[in-house]
């Protein structure tokens, strides 16, 4: 039975949008389209595959400045910032295209008279992405390009927070030459997700979401053979060495802090600090923090929006005050903040002092606008409280000793090591994570490598 899936504004409380869920009838319609949708797609050449995928960032772009305030209106990201998650898109997009012809091409063994052997890429068939809220753009096109380029189907669930952004991409690809069919956006609950996954009519899971319900996809595939990428929770810390360029560095990571209200899924969650330089880099780190204006995200003065929903923002609320109550101390004075109360999604960032890994801020993932700052006295203890975690994503080294920041990384239990940079997704490298964060690659050649199966073909060219 169809229900309906509501979209609740954390701007102003409002209902925002409103979607029927798809029927039982509709679902296997879709996926029967895009089964022979499919078949033809996977003849195109990988560069005609490419040079239609990528048009889609144009196509979106047509749209204008409504899909920023869309945006804004879906999840609470400030208007200001409302079309960055474009250009973003535009470079993965474009990165993936260029790679794919040379990606995708045939692997050839060494030669060997009287034989023809090669092992192709060949598309796994339906590719079933499973999108989050907070940067919706973004981890769309993370897997959703280079599927198609792949020369798979892509049905898309996008998240009920940003339902809006799932349409836009079906009306962008809908005004390119994908073939109709190849790309459907489908609003679906949660059992429905799961049943398509379990029923065994998708070939590839890409989900971004929490450790819970990457566990739920998992039971989902078992005994279908399903295969999944899963980039689920993260705790991502930084380093500060006692040689780091130290404005460039707390602005960095502020910036990695806060941004979205520290709603990103490789956001710095808690940074570690020589000794040397601790109280000076604490010092500049809270200054900088107490800038930020969080007030109503459609005026472009403010730079910190609402969280997504109320419930993310008390959980935030709830580990600060576990980690007061802990001995923690609070750095940002509340009285800066106004617009910050409980019960509401907006939340005023804040910067705690005094903690320690007893405290759940700094063992789980907060996904919001608080960061712990600890004193460490070498980089063995910072290595040591780095690796401390169930989750790895990222981890940054900020320092101007290369040699160190080699020796520092190779220790380190975490998909990507920065230097001098976080919060960034390089489409030329893979995106991937370890422990809790979850399993799989998206990105670069080896992001190509999750969505195609190798197929061996070994010919005798004559016999006796």
């Amino acid at each position: 039975m169809a229900r309906e899936i509501v979209c609740i504004s954390p701007v102003d409380g409002s209902e925002y949008l409103r979607r029927r869920t798809a029927t039982s009838e509709e679902v296997a319609a879709a996926l029967s389209r895009a089964r022979a949708a499919q078949r033809d797609w996977r003849r195109v050449p990988v560069a005609d595959r490419a040079a239609i995928v990528v048009r889609l960032i144009d196509a979106l772009e047509a749209m204008g400045p409504s899909l920023g305030e869309d945006l804004t209106r879906q999840m609470g990201r400030p208007i200001r910032y409302g079309l960055g998650e474009l250009r973003g898109s535009r470079e993965r997009a474009e990165h993936m295209a260029k790679i794919a012809p040379e990606a995708l091409a045939p692997v050839v063994p060494p030669p060997r008279p009287g034989f023809e052997r090669w092992v192709s890429r060949e598309p796994v068939g339906i590719v079933f992405t499973v999108a989050p809220w907070n940067y919706p753009y973004l981890t769309t096109v993370n897997s959703v390009v280079p599927a198609l380029i792949a020369g798979n189907a892509v049905i898309l669930k996008h998240a009920a927070q940003t339902l809006g952004v799932g349409d836009r991409f079906q009306a962008a690809f809908d005004a390119t030459d994908l073939p109709k069919g190849l790309f459907q956006h489908l609003v679906l609950d949660h059992e429905q997700t799961l049943g398509i996954i379990s029923g065994g009519h998708v070939n590839h899971v890409a989900f971004t979401g929490s450790v819970e319900a990457g566990r739920a996809i998992e039971r989902a595939c078992a005994g279908t053979f399903t295969t999944s990428g899963l980039e689920l929770g993260g705790k991502d810390p930084a380093y500060v060495r006692p040689d780091a360029a130290l404005e460039a560095t707390v602005e960095a990571l502020v910036d990695g802090a806060y941004f979205n209200a520290g709603q990103c899924c490789c956001g710095i969650e808690r940074v570690y600090v020589h000794e040397a330089v601790h109280d000076r880099f604490l010092d500049a780190f809270v200054a900088a923090t107490e800038r930020y204006v969080l007030a109503d995200p459609l005026d472009p003065a403010t730079t910190l929006g609402p969280m997504a929903r109320t419930a993310f923002a008390e959980t935030v609320r709830a580990q600060t005050a576990e980690a007061v109550a802990k001995g923690a101390r609070c750095a940002i004075d509340p009285a800066l903040f106004p617009a910050s109360k409980a019960g509401t999604p907006y939340l005023m960032p804040q910067v705690l002092t005094g903690v320690d890994h007893s405290m759940t801020v700094m063992r789980e993932e907060s996904f919001g606008p608080v960061v712990g700052v600890m004193k460490v006295a070498s980089d063995a203890e910072a290595v040591r409280l780095m690796n401390d975690s169930r989750y790895g994503l990222t981890a940054s080294i900020w320092t101007s000793d290369v040699a160190a920041a080699r020796a520092i990384d190779a220790d380190l239990e975490t998909g990507t090591v920065f230097m001098n940079r976080c919060d960034y997704v390089d489409p030329g490298l893979v995106w991937t994570g370890v422990k809790d964060t979850g399993r799989g690659a998206a990105l670069s050649a080896v992001g190509y490598e999750t969505l195609t199966r190798p197929k061996s073909h070994h010919y005798k060219l004559s016999m006796p």
